[in-house]
């Protein structure tokens, strides 16, 4: 300490450390560390600063070592999204492709609107090296490097090249993480010579500080509004995003529509959101929702958003709202989400906009006809989704043959729907299921029961391979409560793009079970590749046929997934029937590390379609005769698309 202890002198590492470890969240009367921990590779770009000021403070901080950056970077997204946005983690990489990797983490978490702070290695601040390691060289900008690639997909980018700029730089970071307006990912990029930098920092930099997550107090004729849209409306329908489970809004939620009977369906952000099977509740929407569902937005005259963006899954690229004289309304904090598709607009938070509406619509109720189409149209979808998941019915190869499917010989006996049906019979009520890009996020956001608290974790926003072995990680330090199972539902190819955060979670001693269904390739990408191409090309992991011009179109690959799994610290195990499934479930549950269970599944076997169109478009021009018929297709789905404004 000098000056009667008002400044205290510390390098720049050493100063953006200790004053991480200060900063709490405060949600509800609700207190806690925002950073609870630091991941990160050491490399030359942050090894001498970052590594002795992680070291220094580690009895505070505790530091995770990962395997890869971006890895890294999604678990923090993950720890975010299971918290509310109330925590994440710090990551720090190296300069060059170390702080490259974070990219696509940090457009993961923009994207979703997730927290994350990052914190790369940058080149020389003093130039007075020359070009060092990993420099990019621009001869029209010296003060470009790489880093500056993650300015577009940030909403904060500061490149600290005085220490006295942290003094500023470091509220204002823990301000955008902490707004639910402006949260994404905030970049401190840090040359590798400042990091060691020495400064006299004000000791207050350093007390605890408390960042509110504030609650947009809805305008009351905004709500007014709203509410007056929906006495007017024939057959109303509510969308649940994401926004409901960060405002903390379930119940809410479910007392809005208890009281109104207006229909909630629920966006694959907003997977969860309702907590009890009603008679007014939908599930899934859009492209992989249920057709149920889908059917009924397609008569809906008023669509209420809340905490949704409306991607073109949850819209069906424009498609789905066909009713002639369909308005929309929202409640939303965020006022780009919230004026979408032209809608009288609650800019606001989710849980207080609810309220609101429901108190504006006392006494009001939907029309007995709509309530009855809703009940008609879940009776539809029951018993058809009770057969796509029933493991007990063998599956029927000549059927499925008999339509026209050719279905590959492997030893699979269960369809991916049935592996579903397997893990839904044994969730438990604080269980997560995690998934997020292939074929496994669309099926559970048609088919999991995520009511009664089994929670369904959802990353569809950036659909992001690689992000859920991490985000398992993630959503683990949430809460290390090990009588809730924390289960990755992930496909073979997802699970070998980037398997090596198996080890991380070896290493930690967390509790992760990951499924992995074995199908043999990047199957939900060859379904759309058949709608829109009409042939298989690239997708099935086969070898290339021996001679010259032979195609990726030989045999099966033969991987040892469970020897991955197994060499990176799991339990593995390989289980062929639904016996053996439940078997591997029921004996691994309370399991200490890591666990994988590598389960066949039956390739090119889909749950029910959703009966909504997707704007991808078949080539235009070909010479291969059976593209012309699926373009006309096309171009008749393009015949529904409407402009909302």
């Amino acid at each position: 300490m000098t000056q009667h202890e008002k400044t205290i002198r510390l390098t720049v590492a050493q100063a953006v450390v200790k004053f991480i470890t200060a900063q709490h969240s405060v949600a509800d009367g609700q207190r806690r560390r925002f950073i609870p921990a630091a991941a990160g590779i050491f490399g030359h770009g942050n090894v001498a600063g970052f590594s002795q000021a992680f070291s220094q403070y580690s009895d505070e901080l505790p530091f995770i070592q990962g395997r890869n950056e971006q890895a890294l970077g999604h678990a923090g997204s993950a720890l975010a999204k299971a918290t509310r946005r109330r925590q994440t983690l710090a990551v720090t990489a190296s300069i060059g492709p170390g702080a490259m990797n974070l990219v696509t983490a940090a457009s993961l978490a923009t994207v979703n609107r997730l927290p994350l702070l990052l914190l790369p290695g940058d080149t020389y601040a003093t130039r007075r090296q020359g070009p060092v390691l990993q420099q990019l060289e621009d001869p029209a900008d010296p003060g470009l490097t790489v880093n500056d690639a993650l300015r577009p997909v940030s909403r904060f980018f500061d490149r600290i090249t005085r220490p006295e700029q942290l003094i500023t730089a470091l509220p204002q970071a823990f301000r955008v993480l902490a707004n639910p307006v402006e949260t994404g990912a905030v970049v401190l990029s840090l040359p590798q010579d400042i990091q060691s930098h020495a400064y006299d920092y004000p000791v207050e930099l350093f007390r605890p500080r408390d960042w509110t997550i504030r609650r947009p107090i809805p305008a009351p004729d905004e709500v007014a509004d709203v509410a007056e849209r929906i006495r007017e409306a024939e057959r109303p329908l509510l969308i649940a995003g994401g926004g409901v489970h960060y405002s903390e809004a379930g119940e809410a939620l479910e007392r809005f529509a208890e009281s109104t009977g207006v229909p909630v369906a629920e966006t694959f952000g907003g997977k969860g959101a309702v907590q009890h099977d009603a008679a007014w509740f939908l599930g899934g929407i859009g492209l992989e929702g249920n057709p149920a569902t889908n059917r009924l937005v397609a008569r809906a005259d008023l669509i209420l958003s809340v905490g949704t963006r409306l991607t073109d899954f949850a819209t069906g690229s424009q498609t789905m709202f066909q009713d002639p004289g369909v308005r929309f309304a929202s409640i939303n904090v965020t006022e780009l989400d919230a004026l979408k598709q032209g809608a009288a607009a609650v800019v606001g938070d989710a849980r207080l906009g609810l309220e609101g509406l429901a108190e504006a619509l006392s006494g009001h109720r939907v029309a007995q006809d709509w309530s009855e189409e809703i009940a008609a149209r879940k009776a539809e979808w029951a018993p058809e989704r009770s057969r796509a998941l029933d493991p007990d019915v063998p599956f029927d190869r000549a059927a499925a043959e008999a339509e026209g499917l050719e279905i590959p010989a492997t030893d699979a006996e269960v369809t991916q729907g049935q592996l579903i049906g397997l893990l839904q019979e044994h969730a438990r009520s604080g269980d997560t299921v995690i998934a997020a890009a292939g074929g496994p996020p669309g099926d559970l956001l048609k088919v999991w029961d995520a009511t009664e608290g089994r929670a369904c974790h959802l990353e569809f926003g950036f659909s992001c391979m690689g992000y859920e072995i991490p985000a398992g990680i993630g959503v683990r330090l949430a809460d290390p409560d090990p009588e809730k199972r924390v289960t990755v539902f992930i496909g073979d190819g997802t699970f070998l793009l980037n398997p090596t955060e198996i080890l991380t979670a070896a290493q930690e001693r967390l509790d992760v079970t990951y499924v992995v269904s074995e199908n043999h390739g990047y199957q939900v990408i060859r379904r759309l590749q058949m709608m829109k191409y009409g042939e298989q090309f690239g997708n099935d992991f086969r070898y290339r046929e021996p001679g010259e011009g032979g195609r990726l179109e030989g045999g099966y690959l033969e991987v040892d997934l469970e020897g991955i799994g197994g060499g990176l610290g799991a339990t593995a195990i390989r289980a062929t029937t639904a016996a053996e499934v439940r078997r591997a479930l029921d004996e691994t549950r309370g399991s200490s590390g890591p666990v994988l269970i590598v389960v066949p599944t039956v390739p090119l076997v889909d749950l029910p379609g959703s009966g909504v169109f997707w704007d991808v478009a078949p080539a235009e021009v070909s010479e291969q005769e059976w593209v012309a018929p699926l373009r006309e297709e096309y171009e008749q789905g393009l015949a529904e698309q409407r402009w909302h404004v």
